[in-house]
């Protein structure tokens, strides 16, 4: 894989998964590696591509996900399925407002409101970050290219806000990209998750992929079967009793991994509806404290995931840059309510 690759390796917004290719394995077709089969039929194909495909659980045999080592036989369907459709996606420029926290010849810093996908895809052809982007740099050779995701080195959900950074040339993508792949990029998240803490700080290690349930949604798998590695460390920033406010500090940067490692610790962020965090999982059952909790689902219509962090050597000098964003409005709105809430209860 090479350092531009990283980019699928960031959080993503929510794509369904698209078939590329299919094809029914001849009658007279001994027991063939599945790898070797595919190589052998797409052309400029390679065997370490078509593995690192399986592994991400994008190759399957009659509709189940399989591994590299799998062995096809006479009469089997096999499929390849990626996040995005097959054709290619116009960019086309839109003058869409940025929030712009910072740029310079390399490369922008943009704090990304919630509700902005980033990029075109299945459903978004317009109105992405990657449109406004484009018309803003019209005269940026990056941004008029072959490129579907020009620039683009990283990715948030869609509605998770904060900093993104985007390259505005080539050789920045290619040497901000290397950091991300190799993970040493700095990035914290701020993140309003449903209950309590006993520990002030921890550390979640998991394997994160795509659910074999729900596609469009990601699960941690046992060590060695499904998924990639991932680790997220957090910290204890303010206890409101039935929601705690932490800090995530990511060590691999998995599609949704902080909110579906916080479920699987039994902290699920608030109203993340995808990973239950949209119902009521802690506090009382009084009519008066449901409708504090409906009203800060009003206010904050989203999972509470904010990236407010983001540091890297600067391309051109290699000096560390490190950016910090301001807690948007919604957000900000949910705590101050949380806060007056807890100053009411103990009274």
């Amino acid at each position: 894989m090479s350092e531009e690759q990283s980019v699928f390796e960031e959080e993503e917004e929510e794509n369904e998964l698209f078939e590329h290719y299919r094809f029914e394995v001849d009658g007279g077709q001994k027991p063939l590696r599945i790898d070797k089969y595919l190589h052998n039929r797409i052309e400029n194909s390679s065997r370490s591509k078509i593995q690192s495909a399986a592994d991400a659980g994008s190759i399957r045999v009659d509709e189940r996900i399989v591994k590299s080592n799998y062995k096809v036989k006479a009469g089997e369907v096999v499929t390849i399925v990626l996040e995005y459709p097959p054709r290619e996606i116009e960019i086309i420029p839109e003058d869409i407002p940025l929030n712009v926290e910072y740029e310079d010849d390399s490369f922008v810093i943009i704090n990304k409101p919630p509700g902005l996908v980033v990029h075109p895809s299945y459903g978004h052809y317009t109105g992405t970050l990657i449109n406004a982007l484009a018309f803003r740099y019209k005269d940026l050779s990056i941004f008029n290219g072959a490129d579907a995701r020009p620039g683009l080195v990283h990715r948030i959900d869609k509605n998770t806000s904060g900093l993104l950074v985007i390259a505005k040339n080539e050789e920045a993508k290619s040497k901000i990209a290397l950091q991300f792949f190799e993970h040493t990029t700095h990035r914290r998240y701020m993140a309003l998750v449903w209950g309590n803490f006993e520990e002030e700080e921890g550390t979640i290690t998991g394997h994160v992929g795509r659910s074999l349930k729900n596609r469009k949604v990601m699960t941690v798998f046992p060590e060695g079967e499904f998924g990639k590695h991932a680790i997220t460390h957090y910290k204890v920033l303010k206890r409101f009793g039935y929601v705690t406010l932490v800090e995530c500090r990511l060590e691999t940067g998995r599609t949704h991994q902080i909110r579906v490692h916080m479920k699987h610790i039994g902290h699920p962020l608030f109203n993340d509806f995808e990973y239950g965090g949209d119902k009521i999982l802690k506090g009382t059952t009084f009519t008066k404290y449901k409708q504090f909790i409906q009203n800060c689902f009003n206010i904050m219509p989203r999972q509470a995931l904010h990236a407010k962090e983001l540091g890297f050597n600067h391309p051109k000098t290699d000096e560390f840059v490190k950016f910090v964003s301001e807690t948007p409005g919604d957000f900000q709105a949910v705590l101050d309510k949380w806060e007056a809430y807890v100053a009411t209860r103990d009274e």
